[in-house]
């Protein structure tokens, strides 16, 4: 069998959220993990005809997950922290080390390379007795197998694994090779065992950031022993998010059968092709990152570019990386303008299946014709529509004078506490409170014009009124509104500006059961009118606290939607910035005193290579400050960071120099604070005091240690406390006590300073 195709890896929560309702019905006790395994099967059986059907020579196994890939190859390899091997029953350790239990934390969750998709953190200590458990992986083999398609098992490579996982212990993970190499070794003999030919794909994307040399060492020497096993077997090892120069100069002299490159986000892997020479290449050339159709023509001359380095029979057309980050099909999208501008998992697998054949000169149907022929016209008339461009938001963009706040922060600060008196340690939230069915339904039922803008709106002023009685019952210092309003903290914004689009069914996995549906950015951007100025300024008139204005930082919208690839990230950017602006200005101009900015994904965007970093942080930087450069001197500007590694960046959280910044801390350990100790950070801080990603409610001797621990690294009045991120995600039965008990905490401890 002669392999032209292939797929890196496949959506896996479900065309609509199968897998996401089958496991909350599952932990909410009202079905059983048969249920789940069930859905699960159904998921993987139409996703492998799918792609057959389609004409997919290579399809993924094992790329399905329960909650994360990285988590299945920690149970895989045995790699399972002390504190969950009491759990006897394998489902419920599997859950209880992503969600956390009673007695347990979860393990960390933290953004898989710079895209949206949160992973779960390996934990590795010497303790560990590595051994294989390939159940999982054979199980799915089998199905795929019955179902006659020519399966590629996907499993995260050793190097990755190690590279992705943490050790209390100190040591670099890197130390645990040699005790890990054993069990994938053990792996490859049982897969041997499965088939006359056996299809492995090895992710490796830690070789796109900047691998050590010690890495790369362990590169050759973990896949001549992996290729070595059975002649069964044919390895493809796959990078993808970067280009992998230096890890491709390495397995071209290893015996592995393929190397996966991505050529849509690391161009530079086009120097490397005369080094691998003699492997099959898969070509990642189908953008598995982003929504926009394919130029079909660019790309096939791309391929022909490619074959000047390899035989055609040689290269593999590819996405450039799994379609995890994108939605499954645009063939349930209504036609409102940009719908032929899209292009969705199922839509991506047929320009695959299509380049394949234009690049080897292949018969094509009428049908494939005229997607050829319809594909070229649709990029012409999207280049010069004018949804797409708004000569107004480019003169002002070019008109730009203020760009960041005129007060230093000392001298804003000092104006602040004067302004506000708060206690030492003021308590608050991070913004969003439980998204309840009922409040959902109101939000679906007024879009779908079930009920009147006035019973929608009473509603959203009962959740409100709630949502402040309970905050000052507790006795919350700097009070939110709960966000009843919103359906997500990037939706509502875009949905509210001109130049995005909303999708009906775009659905994409966050982390475990958790899906956004990110905004698809397509044209200019604008603001036509205030945002949040209403339910904001209502919400203050029901408590003579503080209370705070939320918005989204303009790198976190950007980050978190779906990007126009005609102009320069940096640009959209901007334009979002200024829209956020003019909101600030009518937000203190209406009597706000406090406005948090989000950013949690300011790092997420960063590239993986550092000689790329210093570009993206200038303008995320510039665009930040000058989203808030409306602000007044008594105007305290907030925001938000989390699940984000912050060793490298505190200079530019700095540079940001927002007066209050919050943070993701509990779940890490308090990994932070050891950072901004060492650099002195002097602008007021929140980290988190209690991981809301886990249903377990933290007691107050719980936060009184976590509190305290914090004042050993910065000064009482440097301090704000708060939970680690939004509880939008939690149950009101879970964040009433936690938030009492955070209070009660806080205020047993001002009764000792």
């Amino acid at each position: 069998m002669t392999i032209k195709t292939c797929i890196t890896g496949f959506p896996r929560i479900g065309e609509k959220r199968e897998l996401k309702k089958a496991l909350e019905n599952y932990w909410a006790k009202k079905s059983t993990i048969h249920d789940v395994h069930a859905t699960a099967f159904e998921l993987r059986k139409k996703n492998w005809l799918h792609q057959k059907n389609i004409g997919i020579d290579l399809i993924s196994c094992n790329d399905f997950s329960l909650y994360d890939h990285m988590l299945d190859t920690a149970v895989m390899v045995n790699a399972i922290p002390e504190r969950f091997r009491n759990i006897a029953d394998e489902n419920e350790r599997y859950f209880a080390m992503a969600r956390g239990t009673e007695k347990a934390k979860a393990m960390e969750m933290t953004k898989w390379f710079n895209t949206n998709y949160h992973y779960i953190v390996p934990e590795l200590d010497w303790n560990m007795e590595f051994r294989l458990n390939s159940s999982k992986i054979t199980a799915e083999y089998k199905e795929a197998k019955s179902l006659c398609v020519t399966p590629k098992i996907n499993i995260i490579g050793p190097l990755t694994f190690l590279g992705l996982s943490k050790s209390f212990e100190g040591k670099n993970c890197l130390a645990y090779f040699e005790n890990i190499i054993p069990v994938y070794k053990e792996l490859m003999k049982k897969l041997s065992a499965l088939d006359d030919t056996i299809f492995v794909q090895f992710d490796e994307p830690i070789f796109a950031k900047d691998p050590s040399a010690r890495q790369v060492e362990l590169l050759k020497t973990a896949y001549d022993a992996l290729s070595s096993i059975s002649t069964k077997t044919k390895i493809i090892v796959t990078t993808y998010f970067e280009h992998s120069i230096e890890a491709s100069a390495v397995l071209a002299k290893t015996p592995v059968w393929g190397i996966g490159l991505d050529f849509v986000h690391g161009q530079k892997n086009l120097e490397t092709l005369g080094a691998v020479n003699g492997k099959k290449l898969i070509a990642g050339v189908v953008d598995g990152r982003n929504i926009w159709i394919n130029d079909l023509q660019q790309t096939k001359a791309l391929l022909d570019r490619i074959s000047i380095f390899a035989p055609k029979d040689d290269i593999i057309v590819s996405t450039s990386c799994s379609l995890l980050h994108v939605p499954y099909t645009a063939a349930n999208e209504k036609n409102d303008g940009i719908i032929n501008w899209l292009s969705f998992a199922y839509e991506k697998t047929r320009e695959v299946s299509l380049l394949s054949k234009m690049f080897r000169g292949e018969s094509i149907v009428d049908m494939e014709n005229n997607l050829i022929n319809t594909n070229q016209k649709t990029l012409e008339e999207k280049k010069v529509s004018l949804k797409v461009n708004n000569p107004s938001v480019q003169q002002r963009i070019k008109n730009i004078s203020k760009r960041e706040r005129n007060d230093a922060y000392q001298q804003r600060i000092s104006v602040q506490k004067k302004a506000f008196n708060l206690p030492a340690l003021p308590t608050t939230t991070i913004g969003s409170f439980p998204q309840t069915g009922e409040i959902r339904k109101i939000r679906s039922n007024y879009k779908n014009n079930v009920i009147s803008l006035r019973d929608y709106e009473d509603s959203i002023r009962k959740y409100i009124d709630e949502c402040v009685a309970f905050q000052e019952e507790t006795g919350l210092d700097v009070l939110v509104h709960g966000e009843p309003e919103r359906n997500d903290m990037v939706e509502y914004f875009g949905e509210m500006l001109l130049g995005f689009h909303f999708t009906g069914n775009g659905w994409v996995q966050s982390y475990g059961s958790r899906c956004v549906k990110p905004p698809v950015i397509y044209g200019d951007v604008s603001r036509p009118g205030p945002m949040i100025v209403q339910w904001t300024t209502y919400a203050q008139s029901k408590t003579k606290k503080i209370l705070k204005g939320m918005l989204t930082g303009p790198v976190t919208i950007l980050n978190w939607s779906f990007v126009r690839d005609d102009i320069a990230r940096s640009e959209v950017s901007r334009q979002i910035a200024l829209a956020l602006s003019d909101e600030i200005e009518d937000l203190q101009s209406a009597g706000i005193k406090i406005i948090q900015v989000d950013e949690p994904a300011f790092k997420e965007g960063y590239p993986l290579r550092k000689n790329d970093v210093s570009r993206y942080e200038k303008w995320a930087v510039e665009n930040f400050k000058l989203s808030v450069c409306t602000a007044r001197a008594e105007t305290q500007i907030h925001t938000h960071m989390c699940y984000s590694d912050f060793n490298d960046i505190i200079s530019t959280i700095e540079a940001m120099d927002a007066d209050v910044i919050t943070m993701e801390n509990a779940r890490s350990g308090n990994e932070l604070l050891d950072v901004f100790k060492k650099t002195g950070y002097k602008n007021e801080i929140g980290p988190g005091v209690y991981d809301i990603h886990s249903p377990r409610v933290p007691s107050v001797e719980e936060i009184s240690q976590q509190v305290t621990s914090l004042i050993k690294v910065f000064p009482i009045d440097q301090l704000w406390i708060n939970p680690d991120c939004g509880l939008k995600t939690r149950k009101w039965e879970e964040v009433k006590p936690a938030l009492k008990n955070m209070v009660e905490a806080v205020k047993n401890i001002r009764a000792t300073i």
